[in-house]
């Protein structure tokens, strides 16, 4: 009995474990000394808390520079990040980086995009305020081998235009990058736009808003911005995670967390606990 149990799971390792990740999206307001109380040196502890507290296995960053992407990687010995500058593809402007813990995933390729019509270099897009960019990676589970691509990104706080030509241009990405292998593909990022906008729409036509499909009931308040307000109403839901393919989400939630009525950012975390199929 036992060598026929041995067999079955040398056989058949990918079936037995399940791939569950929990993936975060978080905004974590770049370093402005004017932000006083809530500058960001004040911030890093409940920052990178919350981030190991909630077992971040895979997070995307708004906002974040280069110096505050050292700061966690500090406190978080066990991820790997990636990602470059907006306004120079090095060091120069926010980044939207990913995090992976390195102990579970295998980084196989990655890249850098910016939301602009010449996408491969940094600039403007159409009639943005700023520079724009989409970090991607593809990844394989170290449990299951199974193989799935992420995407995160900050959309443009002004540009209409920009805003709605970039969920087109994410949407032929996705296309190019997972080259039509019906891989999971996981989206995080803070894209300044309602629920009811158009370009939110347009990217709901071909990836799944992870708080309308979770199984469990979605957890936290409807919004994600509270500009560091302690009794902000928390109604604007800016931040989200999509997904598309064989991704299941189990749970949702915008996370609250907070110490002596302040919150580690002026955005809320958006987590997600997803299972890959």
């Amino acid at each position: 009995m036992k060598k026929i149990i041995i067999l079955i799971l040398f056989v058949f390792p990918a079936t037995l474990f399940a791939q569950q990740m929990n993936i975060v999206s978080f905004n974590i307001r770049y370093n402005n000394t004017g932000d006083g109380v809530n500058a960001w040196p004040n911030r890093i502890e409940m920052v990178t808390g919350l981030l190991k507290f909630h077992d971040a296995e895979i997070f995307g960053l708004q906002e974040a520079l280069y110096e505050q992407i050292t700061d966690i990687q500090k406190e978080l010995p066990n991820h790997e990040w990636f990602g470059v500058g907006r306004d120079d593809g090095i060091k120069k402007g926010e980044f939207s980086p990913i995090f992976f813990d390195k102990t579970k995933f295998i980084l196989l390729r990655n890249g850098t995009f910016w939301l602009s019509e010449n996408c491969e270099k940094p600039g403007l897009g159409w009639d943005a305020a700023c520079n724009r960019v989409v970090t991607w990676g593809k990844f394989q589970s170290k449990v299951t081998g199974k193989q799935f691509v992420m995407f995160n990104t900050h959309f443009d706080h002004r540009g209409d235009e920009a805003r709605k030509n970039s969920a087109f241009l994410i949407r032929d990405k996705i296309k190019e990058i997972s080259g039509n292998q019906g891989l999971p593909i996981i989206l995080t990022g803070d894209f300044n736009l309602a629920p009811e906008s158009e370009p939110i729409a347009l990217i709901k036509g071909f990836m799944k808003d992870s708080r309308e499909v979770s199984e469990t009931p979605p957890y936290g308040p409807v919004g994600t911005f509270t500009s560091f307000k302690w009794d902000a109403p928390m109604e604007t839901r800016i931040d989200y995670v999509f997904t598309q393919g064989g991704v299941d989400v189990l749970k949702y939630a915008v996370l609250t967390d907070a110490k002596n009525q302040r919150f580690p950012s002026d955005h809320l975390p958006v987590f997600v606990k997803v299972q890959l199929k």
